[in-house]
Order: structure tokens, then C-alpha cells, then sequence
């Protein structure tokens, strides 16, 4: 099976950090964690490639390559992610969406085959084993939240990692607040999940062994939401 892993295109906004990057020569600020630790999660057999938009350009010799197109955005993507859609459909690739943006609005996106909902530990593999059997549905979704022991190392070696000002790492999911202003624990929960200090080194050692000597971001909604095991367990374990 050969899946082609699609990040759409930020918008040009503050946050895209665009003409900033510029001066340090850099495409993009972050890769697309998620994606790559999707990869992680697929059939070893499968090969998989990745084009992040923000980076560099989507071409149709890699829609006619692929059997399926995994798409994964946020909200201030949408426009990218249909327009990526439309060009899936036109080829006639098959589209297998998840992330924040279609766990919050999958409703509103035609064009999909397959919506992979909520958090992929859970909804990824009743799929996979779906797929494996020819009865592969349209939505997966949970209310569930994952075990982060569980999530697999990203494919670090998926991103082209000279194109970017930073690696990302996830340690936790989950926030114990309530601020009117954020959507994470709708998405996420209170209970703020954790990955082993293992875990955590086994990434960063992942990196430094493909060659990475820049800075690494915590995308943590809230680094310090468990403020017991990053004290006890991961701060010294980085240290």
C-alpha cells in the first residue's frame, strides 16, 4: 500500500510565520507531528511518503502515486485542505482525513472516503483492520482518550528536516483548567496524559540521530499541567 501523508498550507497570517523565517532561511517553523507519528502507526510494509505544503509543493505525480491520501489540518487550514481534496478527487485517490479540524467539523468536508476521528491510537486500527477485510467505514470516532504509553516514535525520517526552524516533540495531552479561550479540553479532556520519560529520550535521541542540532519545540498545550512526573520523572531524565 503506498500512502502519501498531505499537511495543507497555512494561510499567510502572524502565525505562519512566513517573512520571519526568512531570515533564518527556513521554510516552516514546525514539521507536521501528528502526520509522522501517523506514519508510525501503519502497516511496516506500507511505504509511505509526506509533502508538507508549507515546505514545499503538492505535484499530481505524487496523487497518481499514491493508493491513499492521509490529510491531517487545523481550522486556519481549511481552505488548503479543500482545495487538496478537490485534487485527490479529480486524480481519484482515496482520502482519509483526521485531526483537530475534521474531529471538530468532519460534517461540513464532502470528498472524503474515510474521516479517522479523535485520537488515532484509539480509531486508527479498527480501521486498518477494516480496511485489511474490504469493510472500511466512513467515520471513525471515539470519546475515549489515548494512552500515550502507547504512541509509537514518530517517522522523524519522513520530515526533509533542513526546511524547518524546529523539531517538535509531544509529552502530554490534556488540561486540568478551563480557560473560555481554548478548545483543548473539548478535544483532549482534563486529565492531562503523559508519555514515559523513555519515551521522551528515545525521540530526542531519534533526532539527534538523524542529524538534528536545533532547537526542539513541546507542542504541550500545557507542559506543566502534571507538574508531579515533570518533576520527578521527565526534567531529570532530560537533564
Amino acid at each position: 500500500m503506498k500512502i502519501l501523508l498531505v499537511y495543507p498550507q497555512f494561510p499567510d497570517t502572524f502565525w505562519s510565520f512566513k517573512h520571519a523565517l526568512a531570515f533564518v532561511r527556513k521554510k516552516a517553523a514546525n514539521p507536521p507531528l501528528g502526520l509522522i507519528t501517523i506514519a508510525a502507526m501503519l502497516p511496516g510494509d506500507w511505504q509511505c511518503k509526506l509533502v508538507d505544503m508549507n515546505v514545499s509543493s503538492l505535484r499530481d505525480e505524487d496523487l497518481e502515486w499514491a493508493d491513499f491520501v492521509f490529510i491531517s489540518a487545523m481550522t486556519i487550514q481549511r481552505n488548503s485542505v479543500r482545495a487538496v481534496i478537490e485534487r485527490c478527487n479529480q486524480v481519484g485517490v482515496k482520502v482519509v482525513a483526521g485531526g483537530p479540524l475534521f474531529s471538530a467539523e468532519w460534517q461540513d468536508f464532502s470528498g472524503v472516503d474515510h474521516f479517522i476521528l479523535n485520537e488515532a491510537e484509539i480509531t486508527l486500527p479498527p480501521f486498518l483492520n477494516d480496511l485489511k477485510n474490504g469493510r472500511a467505514e466512513p467515520v471513525y470516532q471515539t470519546g475515549d482518550y489515548a494512552d500515550l504509553t502507547e504512541t509509537p516514535l514518530p517517522m522523524f525520517e519522513l520530515l526533509d528536516m533542513h526546511r524547518y526552524d524546529s523539531m517538535s516533540i509531544q509529552f502530554t495531552r490534556g488540561c486540568p483548567f478551563n480557560c473560555d479561550f481554548c478548545n483543548i479540553t473539548t478535544m483532549l479532556g482534563h486529565r492531562v496524559r503523559t508519555k514515559t520519560g523513555e519515551q521522551i529520550l528515545a525521540e530526542l535521541d531519534r533526532l539527534y540521530q538523524l542529524g538534528w542540532r536545533r532547537g526542539i519545540f513541546f507542542v504541550d498545550d500545557n507542559f506543566i499541567g502534571n507538574k508531579k512526573i515533570l518533576k520527578t520523572e521527565i526534567l531529570p531524565a532530560l537533564i
